[in-house]
């Protein structure tokens, strides 16, 4: 389960500097979680990513794989097919199952039609055979990031069951009652929006608002979570917003 061949990681020069390809910089950074259990493999591909200006978790296991998909707010997912634990195609297929729908590329050292195959159908963006081009596997992931990136760009509604949120009026309804939510309330509920169905940790929320400079062992965020609740599930029979014991918060339908 080799990593890769070729792609100019560690040869003295930066990418900047030798003008292969434009430096992707902070302002395209991305935060990439790479499953794969062959710890060569999974440092030459961590060190090219951080190299090429992004933010990189690395974890070897299947099952810490799926809980860190699960629980943190990442723009590309780098899944190895075969892992200990899980597999690559289990985890993938329960993140869909979810409703997360971060992008993911397989790789793996099966190569066959059917392979690639089972790896699409079970919910991956892209699959790529070991052993690759480092600049191919780059390119192959800053693609599904834009991709993911210019979706979420120009969604302009969300709608969770009968909770909608028009983000260019800022405006939120459930059912047929107008809900008032004061600015930061309104990004809070955003966030679970976009993660409806997955559990939420207060560091994420703390992280997303990001007008929020406090330690994240405060309790802002519950405070303010406990007042949304107020306003999104009173009146309804049915609440939205779930506390998840020792782990955050849940918004489903």
């Amino acid at each position: 389960m080799a990593g890769g061949t070729g792609g100019g990681i560690g040869e003295g020069r930066s990418r900047e500097a030798s003008g292969d390809r434009p430096f992707f910089g902070y302002d395209g950074a991305m935060k990439i979680l790479v499953i794969e259990d062959d710890a060569q493999a999974a440092a030459y591909l961590v060190k090219g990513l951080k190299e090429s200006g992004h933010v990189v978790d690395h974890v070897a296991d299947g099952k810490d794989g799926l809980f860190m998909a699960g629980s943190e707010n990442y723009n590309v997912l780098i899944v190895d097919r075969m892992l200990p634990g899980r597999d690559g195609l289990a985890i993938v297929e329960i993140l869909r199952g979810a409703g997360t729908q971060t992008p993911v590329l397989f790789l793996s050292a099966l190569g066959s039609v059917d392979d690639r195959v089972r790896g699409l159908r079970a919910g991956g963006d892209d699959y790529l055979t070991k052993p690759y081009a480092f600049s191919e596997l780059l390119a192959r992931v800053e693609a599904l990031g834009r991709r993911k990136s210019t979706a979420e760009v120009t969604t302009t509604k969300l709608q969770v069951g009968d909770l909608e949120m028009d983000l260019l009026a800022r405006k939120v309804r459930r059912g047929a009652k107008q809900i008032d939510l004061l600015p930061r309330e309104f990004r809070l509920l955003e966030y679970l929006m976009r993660h409806a169905g997955n559990v939420v940790t207060r560091t994420m929320l703390l992280e997303y608002v990001s007008d929020y400079h406090f330690d994240p062992q405060t309790n802002v965020i519950d405070v303010h979570v406990a007042r949304l609740r107020q306003k999104i599930d009173r009146d309804f029979p049915t609440p939205m917003i779930h506390t998840v014991r020792g782990a955050g918060y849940c918004l489903r339908a």
